[in-house]
């Protein structure tokens, strides 16, 4: 199966570059996306956590598993619906990608999964800044002209239905409880 962009979705890129796309925005979007590529900066950062603060590892490394399990699922789901990359000429391509697919975006699948579990690991104003980075990594993706508005709408459902998941498997006892965020 086939997708292509929704009405008015290269309207929308056009119209965030054209007001966001200015060379430091640009490049602090092609940080994020380094950061986020096969979520290796969330998954590392969740080692980190799972290395600093051994009475709650298995939290730590329940998240990890959560934030895998988002990348995973959303670079199988782009191979169902093989949606092409933003390919307009009006639509500024500012970074590679690993594939030609858009659909879902894998960087706002890892980034939401991340931010909703390691918010509640670190609580506090670490949490809040954790939730500020879920849309800031999907503005990124639009800046950099990678996907459409949708890809990282569906990225973010995709990242949240596995990051509940992962608080499921804590709920029910079998990792160990955290603070809610």
């Amino acid at each position: 199966m086939t997708v292509g962009p929704a009405r008015g979705e290269v309207a929308v890129l056009r119209a965030v570059q054209g007001r966001l796309g200015t060379p430091p925005v640009v490049g602090a979007a092609r940080a994020m996306s380094f950061f986020g590529e096969h979520a290796a900066g969330w998954i590392a950062l969740g080692a980190l956590g799972a290395a600093l603060d051994a009475p709650r590892r298995r939290q730590w490394v329940t998240a990890v598993g959560g934030v895998v399990a988002a990348h995973g699922v959303s670079i199988a789901v782009k191979r169902v619906v093989r949606r092409r990359r933003p390919h307009d000429p009006r639509v500024a391509v500012h970074v590679g990608t690993p594939s030609r697919l858009s659909f879902p975006s894998s960087h706002a699948s890892s980034t939401t999964a991340a931010a909703l579990l390691y918010a509640g690991l670190v609580g506090g104003a670490g949490a809040g800044a954790a939730t500020l980075l879920v849309p800031g990594m999907a503005l990124s993706r639009l800046v950099l002209g990678v996907h459409y508005p949708t890809d990282v709408l569906a990225g973010s459902v995709l990242g949240t239905a596995c990051a509940l998941g992962a608080r499921r498997a804590v709920r029910r006892g079998s990792v160990g409880r955290w603070r809610t965020a």
